[in-house]
C-alpha cells in the first residue's frame, strides 16, 4: 500500500460540507474546566454523540448517498455495520428515500439493531466471529445490484467524517493536538485531510482500544496489519484493520496512534456522565480517555497549555449495559 492509493484532499471534505448542510447537525464544542483541570490543557469536545442517529457516522453516510446516480438510487444501499454505521445509512436512505440492507453481527448492541429497524433497514445478520462481513457484503450487493458503501473505506464516506473536525477548527480555532477515535479509520482520516488544510501545525493522534491496535500496528510498520476480532467494550472499534483509502490518508497525515484500555474508557464514560452531563459509547470515550487517563502524550511530553481537539464519536449505547459499566 502506498501513500497515493488514494487521492482523497481537503477539497473533497468541503465538497462534503456542501453535500451534508441542513441534513446533519453542526454539533456542540463544549468545554470543561475540570476535565482542563485534569488534562492541564485547554480541552474543546467536539459531541458527535448529539449528531443525527446520535453518531458522527451519518456524516459519511449521508455524504455517499447524496451521490448516487438515479439507478443508484433505483436499487439501493447496502452495508455492514455493528451498529453505527448501520443507523445512518439506513436513515440517510429513508431521507434519500431509497431501500437500505445492513448486514450486522448477530452480538450488535439491541438498541442499535432496533434503530437501525426503526429507521427502515433491513437486517441481515451473521456471526462476526466465523464469517467475513466483507464477503457477504460483496455477493449480496453483486445478487441484488445495491450499491455497497462500507462503513469506513470508502473516500465519500472518509470525506463526510472530515467535516466534524472541519467544524471544531472553524469554532475552536488552531488547536495544537487533535485526539479522534480510530476503528476502521475513516474519522482519523478525514479529520485528518481537515486538520492538513485549516490547522497545519497540529499534531492528529488516532485512538483505538489496547486489544485492537491493528492501526498503531499498521502506522507503526508501514503497511496495513490484519488481527482477528478485538475483545473490547468498544464495539464501534471491533475492526480487524484499516481501509485502503483510510491507510494512505493516514500514513501521510496522522503523526501517531496510542491506545487505551477498556477499564480507562469506562472511567471516561462516568467523568462524562457524572461531570458534563452526557451519555457516550465506549468507542466514543476512545479520544478523551487518551487526554483524561495520561495515555496521550507520550515519551516525556506534555500537554500542558495547549489546546486540544477530542473527537466524541458518539453516545449509541443500550441504558442497561451502560449502567451495568459505570456501576462495575
Amino acid at each position: 500500500m502506498t501513500e497515493n492509493a488514494s487521492p482523497l484532499q481537503y477539497s473533497d471534505v468541503e465538497q462534503a460540507a456542501g453535500r451534508i448542510e441542513g441534513a446533519a447537525h453542526r454539533t456542540p464544542v463544549l468545554t470543561s474546566r475540570t476535565a482542563d483541570g485534569i488534562a492541564g490543557a485547554s480541552l474543546f469536545f467536539k459531541c458527535e454523540n448529539f449528531q443525527r442517529m446520535g453518531a458522527f457516522k451519518f456524516r459519511g453516510a449521508y455524504n455517499a448517498i447524496a451521490r448516487f446516480t438515479d439507478a443508484q438510487r433505483q436499487a439501493g444501499v447496502l452495508t455492514y455495520s455493528s451498529g453505527n454505521h448501520a443507523q445512518a445509512i439506513a436513515l440517510s436512505a429513508k431521507l434519500a428515500g431509497i431501500r437500505a440492507a445492513i448486514i450486522m453481527p448477530n452480538d450488535a448492541p439491541a438498541l442499535k439493531v432496533a434503530a437501525t429497524r426503526e429507521y427502515g433497514g433491513e437486517v441481515i445478520f451473521y456471526d462476526r466471529y466465523t464469517e467475513n462481513r466483507e464477503e457477504i457484503g460483496r455477493r449480496l450487493a453483486q445478487e441484488r445490484g445495491m450499491t455497497l458503501i462500507p462503513p469506513y473505506d470508502h473516500p465519500d464516506v472518509i470525506a463526510g467524517q472530515g467535516t466534524a473536525a472541519k467544524e471544531l477548527f472553524e469554532e475552536a480555532g488552531a488547536l495544537d493536538v487533535l485526539l479522534v477515535p480510530l476503528g476502521g479509520g475513516g474519522l482519523l482520516a478525514g479529520c485528518a485531510l481537515a486538520a492538513s488544510q485549516l490547522s497545519p501545525g497540529c499534531k492528529v493522534i488516532g485512538v483505538e482500544p489496547e486489544a485492537g491496535n491493528d492501526g498503531q500496528q499498521s502506522l507503526r510498520s508501514g503497511q496495513i496489519v490484519d488481527i482477528g476480532v478485538p475483545q473490547t467494550i468498544a464495539d464501534g472499534a471491533q475492526t480487524s484493520h484499516l481501509g485502503q483509502h483510510n491507510f494512505a490518508v493516514i500514513r501521510r497525515l496522522v503523526d501517531d496512534i496510542v491506545t487505551v484500555s477498556d477499564a480507562q474508557l469506562v472511567e471516561t464514560m462516568k467523568f462524562f456522565a457524572e461531570r458534563m452531563k452526557m451519555i457516550v459509547e465506549p468507542t466514543g470515550c476512545l479520544a478523551a480517555a487518551a487526554a483524561l487517563q495520561g495515555v496521550y502524550p507520550a515519551g516525556g511530553e506534555t500537554l500542558e497549555g495547549k489546546k486540544v481537539g477530542i473527537l466524541i464519536s458518539g453516545g449509541n449505547v443500550d441504558l442497561g449495559r451502560f449502567a451495568s459499566l459505570v456501576a462495575g
